[in-house]
């Protein structure tokens, strides 16, 4: 009899759904089939159910965070069972000392870390018995009985079982001992909170807070350009002036010098060059390209994204997830045609039938074993469900997988781009340009959101005359870059090699697929809001000054960098193909973190952290509660006190009477600190502040609390105190 040990218990119920069978405590009998003649027990883990043992398991005196004990390393890595999951471990110890079970079948995720959770049951279990791997890559019945008949020795993928203990246990060194060290030393500093740090997570947030540094010193310039209206022979059409490429004026003199010399000035067309683009259909995806999708179309957060893949994944409706390739293997195109006729009866789809192309089993841009790795793309099984039955976010995702499947059977998207250059007066040159969609091709199937419309330009030739209607003048300013979406946050983990100065690590970042795996990377993000290093407002993604203080802390040290992540992926692959020693890579870490202990400890006593640093941060919960706010003065609309509350400035009486007096930590980009809102309260104004970002330019105010209205607002310096 053999013994089925999958990862979760939705996973083993569906593999064990494909046989006649009988449910049990913990686990499912299978009755006996070809496959399995004297049946099989099919049982399961809850994810991890086993985790590396605290530091105080070790050793009692590590259970104090103190400098003293700093760098913490075991000398033998000791797994436990998770308190909460041990009745499902003992269920599982209990079969595998069946003596009527002879081998088992390891049915994890097939991956590294798949690989991880159910050896390290099975060791911790203290079991011996002969083993077989289940690898598959979608949860139909098809995959699933193939799968069972077609099983990996135990050996073909125990090096992915060294790759992830090694990453599991060099991450635990890292995040303990460098969590203790710089929580203990920014303490120091009088930031009262738990600082994280890991592998993966740290460069991530260093290059989160990169950005925010460079908004928060970027200077805006003013710059004004030149637009005219043509009409040439009937034909209108607008540009704009240019000169050698550049179209922004620096004075807004030149530039209403440049419009008054143009007005009603003859112009033609000296130019017109038209231009056609062939636009080819979307890759399949893999799991960073759904979340960004998901992310820009419905703004759907990475981890929401992946549940809700890995719930039709485990109803046997698309392939595994997780996967990091966007391609598939000639024997998944072979089964295209079965797909794309069921989908074909749902209204959804049926309009976009017959298809132009019949086949891509042939086109190397989708069907490329030699692309796909451990798993093939994400694309739908034979299992195609009504889509109108589906929840609406799995709809969602659903259809965006069907489509993309459907439209790599179109053909090309033909754009025309036309760009037209007129001369004005023989001297002033303006630039106009146009597209116009020729063919539609995929697009017909998976529209894209266009960023800005082209304008569709008139049929203008070259030689044609005219006159300029009107010129007027438009002022701007340079713009800040933008702060990232959760969606682009994941795009920037996996190619995060872009920020390594070093180009031989950069190749080797861009190999591994950047920071974090495809599983992991939407679990990052989760864990740098949950630890408060970020926060999301309507998808956009704010460093706080907790962020900020840690990274500043952190200076150039290598955690903050992708290229110590770009060495271990390096390392870690090696392991996981067997050309690598375990050992000798935890013994680097280990080294790596004796050198971080002396090295930050000695550093900590040049740390400097300006004031609106100090008074912005606000302390972390201790003990599950959150420390007593400061008071910053009385509220102005009733006898409570203003407090920080974290994301702003507001009245303590809100629970009781829902006093909505409040002052925003942040007002027109510029950040508002305790020390401001306590010179509000007491004295009714604050000092000049300088750098709040208005629509056109940049400007400086005080606030004041103007009684009258009963409401904070600028003043610009005319005004007394009210």
């Amino acid at each position: 009899m053999k013994l089925i040990i999958a990862e979760k218990p939705d996973q083993g119920r569906t593999l064990a759904s494909v046989f006649k069978m009988k449910k049990r405590d913990g686990f499912i009998e299978i009755l006996p089939t070809d496959i399995f003649p004297n049946g099989a027990y099919v049982t399961w883990a809850i994810g991890h159910l086993t985790e590396l043992a605290a530091p105080e398991q070790y050793d009692p005196s590590w259970k104090k965070w103190s400098l003293t004990t700093l760098p913490i390393i075991p000398q033998q890595f000791q797994y436990e069972v998770v308190a909460s999951k041990a009745k499902q471990f003992q269920i599982i110890q209990r079969l595998t000392s069946d003596p009527n079970i002879t081998e088992v079948i390891h049915a994890g995720d097939a991956g590294r870390e798949g690989e991880l959770i159910i050896r390290n049951i099975l060791r911790l279990a203290g079991c011996s018995k002969p083993m077989k791997r289940l690898w598959i890559s979608s949860l139909t019945p098809k995959a699933i009985k193939e799968g069972f008949q077609k099983l990996l020795n135990e050996s073909d993928t125990k090096n992915l079982y060294y790759e992830a203990y090694t990453r599991s246990c060099a991450d635990w060194v890292v995040g303990m001992n460098a969590s203790r060290l710089y929580t203990l030393l920014l303490q120091q500093q009088g930031f009262s909170d738990v600082f994280s740090l890991g592998r993966v997570q740290t460069p991530t947030l260093a290059l989160i807070v990169k950005r925010e540094r460079e908004i928060e010193n970027f200077v805006s310039e003013p710059f004004w350009e030149v637009n005219a209206k043509f009409n040439l022979s009937g034909k209108k059409y607008s540009g704009k002036w240019e000169k050698e490429g550049e179209s922004r004026i620096k004075t807004k003199e030149m530039a209403e010098k440049i419009a008054a010399f143009c007005e009603g000035k003859p112009a033609e067309a000296v130019e017109v060059k038209a231009e056609k683009k062939d636009f080819l259909p979307p890759l399949f995806y893999n799991l960073s390209a759904i979340q960004a999708e998901a992310n820009k179309r419905f703004k759907f957060p990475p981890k929401k994204t992946l549940d809700v893949l890995q719930g039709l994944y485990q109803r046997g409706i698309i392939s595994y997830p997780r996967s990091d390739s966007r391609y598939v293997t000639p024997g998944e195109a072979e089964g295209f045609s079965a797909i794309l006729q069921k989908l074909q009866g749902q209204t959804d789809y049926n309009g976009y039938f017959p298809l132009p192309i019949e086949s891509i089993k042939n086109n190397s841009r989708y069907v490329n074993e030699k692309k796909v790795t451990d798993h093939y793309a994400i694309i739908p099984t034979e299992q195609v469900p009504d889509v109108n039955r589906l929840s609406g976010d799995e709809k969602k995702l659903y259809d965006l997988i069907a489509r993309t499947l459907i439209a790599a059977h179109y053909p090309v998207s033909i754009a025309e781009y036309t760009t037209i250059r007129t001369l004005v007066d023989g001297r002033a040159e303006f630039i106009s340009k146009g597209k116009v969609q020729l063919e539609e091709g995929w697009r017909k199937v998976l529209p894209t959101k266009e960023k800005e419309k082209e304008p569709v330009l008139p049929k203008v030739n070259k030689g044609d005359t005219g006159d300029v209607v009107k010129a007027e003048v438009k002022e701007s300013k340079t713009q800040p870059p933008k702060r990232y979406t959760e969606g682009q946050l994941i795009t920037l983990m996996k190619t995060a090699g872009k920020h390594i100065e070093d180009k031989e690590l950069e190749k080797v970042l861009m190999k591994t697929e950047g920071l974090g795996t495809e599983a992991t990377r939407a679990g990052i993000i989760t864990m740098l809001k949950d630890r408060g290093y970020i926060k999301v407002t309507k998808n956009v993604v704010y460093a706080t000054v907790k962020a900020k203080i840690l990274i500043q802390a952190l200076g150039e040290q290598i955690l903050a960098s992708p290229e110590m992540t770009a060495k271990w992926e390096q390392r870690l692959k090696e392991i996981g193909e067997g050309a690598a020693s375990p050992k000798q890579f935890i013994d680097q870490t280990e080294k790596m973190v004796a050198h971080l202990v002396k090295q930050t400890t000695v550093d900590a006593a040049s740390w400097s952290f300006s004031t609106d640093m100090k008074e912005e941060f606000v302390p972390g919960k201790r003990n599950g509660k959150r420390p007593r706010s400061t008071n910053l003065g009385k509220c102005k609309l009733c006898d409570g006190n203003v407090v920080d509350k974290g994301n702003l400035f507001g009245c303590s009486n809100y629970q009781k009477t829902k006093c909505n007096f409040s002052i925003s930590k942040k007002i027109l980009g510029k950040s508002i600190t305790q020390k401001l809102v306590k010179q509000l309260l007491q004295e009714g104004q604050t000092d000049m502040i300088e750098g709040f970002q208005g629509k056109e330019k940049l400007f400086n105010a005080k606030l004041i609390w103007v009684e009258a209205e009963q409401k904070v607002k600028f003043d610009f310096g005319t005004t007394s105190k009210v």
